[in-house]
């Protein structure tokens, strides 16, 4: 049987994420938006985040440069990465790199409101 508690606790797993904003309330409309994540209002003020499957928790955070270069890569992992491009596209973010450039994976990278580059991933069908 599968364990349905979330998240998943253990030594090692990445479990929050601060990412830089330059309005916190047009990323986490942009976030929800495309992704389905959870948004909620902490009661130290903070608006924080969980991902649609409730096992990455973290928050944006204002005066912060964004992750504008490819250093440090997260990669949201999606249902149909050419679906979430366009939504991406549609809610204020910009597309800089193609499907297809990390072939054989399906793979795609985009730039959200406030300029943080993330990855998307497709699993293989």
């Amino acid at each position: 049987m599968e364990n349905q508690d979330h998240p998943t606790l253990g030594n090692g797993k990445i479990c929050y994420i601060e990412m830089a904003a330059v309005d916190i309330n047009i990323s986490a409309a942009f976030y929800k938006a495309v992704f389905d994540w959870h948004i909620r209002n902490r009661s130290d003020g903070h608006t924080s985040f969980d991902d649609a499957v409730g096992e990455v928790s973290g928050r944006w955070v204002l005066g912060r440069k964004p992750s504008t270069q490819e250093g440090l890569l997260i990669y949201i992992m999606v249902d149909n990465v050419a679906t979430t491009i366009e939504a991406i596209i549609s809610h204020g973010g910009k597309l800089v790199q193609p499907i297809g450039m990390d072939a054989p994976e399906i793979t795609a990278r985009f730039s959200d409101p406030a300029g943080n580059i993330l990855g998307l991933y497709q699993e293989p069908a």
